[in-house]
């Protein structure tokens, strides 16, 4: 669809965006709604169904066409995330880190080796897990204990990653450790780690709160070898690299959140219409109706954020305009989905704290919204950074 000039306005949807976006829709209502509760109690995502997620073509959605990928953008990949969250956000954590961390890593870091070696397998086969935070570096995520030091033609990494997503599942790693720890975050390098490495070991999978279904690790790394031609970017790009793909992985979690709260919305809406309370639905009260309006306009305007901030990642937007919208994009969402779940909750009055409804696990599912990829305070942070910046250059400017 485009506009008269010939430009895509932001809220558009191109043709393909939106047969990208019914498509996933529709196998995600059909085919991953009857299992979710299954996954959910197992804590597992079945190998058949991650291989019918690469069959559709969503673990290699930014991967270009000439490696087997779908030759899509962010903004694509946002609006599959957002599909498949409505009905199982932990499947659409899945398909994010492939697609806006590791995917993302090698599009835009990766020498044309690497790329020609990887993407095809990424696009086909080949699950990946981004190993950045530590136990003693989370909300400081560049504080790394993680070393690699030179050894002949190799690095040798040695350290522990922790809360790493797809862990048990992938076969490759990209892997953040500091090759020259006396720089400061200026020697963290990154590094792509197959799963058959010598010294390379994925721990027990976390029991967690919510995203039950979605594999979360510790990764252990003891005298790991890695080639130099395994290096991705430049000995010291390490920082850069997580910058830049954190920001696009950003818009992926505020997708995620945005289909978690639609999908909430929902289920909230649905049963409203058949509960019946004092001889009609419980849909015919006010004390329904105003909560729910008030979820839904939250939604479509985090909905709004969301999708001009991946237009905004398409078009080349600069660092400082993309760290300060992506953590607002991320903050926004995350907070709508943590009010629509409880609304959800609320709605469903005793039986949204039962298992046999999905509202509960909706609930369950938005809290990490407000913590991984940046917590909503480091956000703010990040967000007043950007405001007060660009406050004290107008200053700046107005004195000369």
């Amino acid at each position: 669809m485009q506009a008269a000039s010939g430009v895509t306005r932001r809220a558009e949807l191109l043709d393909e965006e939106e047969a990208l976006r019914d498509t996933v829709g529709k196998w995600a209502r059909e085919k991953l709604r009857p299992r979710v509760d299954r996954m959910d109690r197992d804590a597992r995502i079945p190998r058949d169904l991650i291989d019918e997620l690469f069959a559709l073509g969503l673990m290699g959605v930014q991967i270009p066409e000439r490696f087997g990928g779908a030759g899509g953008s962010v903004f694509m990949s946002a609006l599959a995330i957002a599909e498949l969250a409505r009905v199982d956000p932990s499947v659409a954590v899945c398909v994010d880190v492939q697609n806006v961390l590791v995917n993302t890593a090698l599009i835009r870091w990766g020498s044309p080796a690497q790329q020609e070696r990887h993407l095809p397998r990424l696009a086909r086969d080949l699950v990946g897990a981004y190993a950045l935070t530590e136990s003693e570096s989370g909300s400081d995520a560049f504080a790394l204990r993680a070393r690699a030091r030179r050894e002949g033609g190799d690095y040798v990494l040695d350290g522990r990653k922790v809360w790493t997503t797809n862990a048990r599942e992938a076969g490759l790693f990209v892997v953040f450790a500091n090759a020259a720890p006396e720089h400061g975050v200026h020697g963290i390098t990154a590094f792509l780690v197959p799963r058959d490495a010598p010294g390379l070991d994925v721990g027990p999978n976390e029991e967690k709160l919510g995203i039950r279904a979605s594999s979360t690790c510790e990764v252990r790394f003891d005298g790991v070898r890695v080639p130099l031609e395994d290096r991705l970017g430049e000995e010291g790009d390490g920082y850069d690299i997580a910058v830049d793909t954190l920001n696009i992985g950003r818009i992926g979690i505020a997708a995620q959140m945005v289909g978690l709260a639609t999908g909430a919305l929902e289920a909230a809406v649905e049963y409203a219409d058949q509960r019946r309370q004092f001889g009609q639905p419980i849909s015919g009260f006010q004390g329904v109706q105003l909560p729910l309006a008030r979820v839904a306009t939250d939604i479509e305007a985090a909905r709004l954020l969301v999708h001009d901030t991946a237009r905004l990642a398409d078009g080349g937007g600069s660092v400082p305009e993309m760290l300060s919208r992506c953590a607002m994009a991320k903050y926004f969402a995350s907070q709508v989905a943590g009010r629509a779940a409880s609304q959800a909750v609320q709605t469903f009055g005793g039986n949204g704290f039962s298992t046999a409804y999905p509202v509960e696990k909706f609930y369950r599912d938005a809290m990490i919204g407000q913590i991984y990829e940046g917590t909503s305070n480091i956000l703010l942070r990040t967000i007043a950074g950007g405001v007060l910046g660009a406050s004290r250059s107008r200053a700046r400017g107005s004195r000369r």
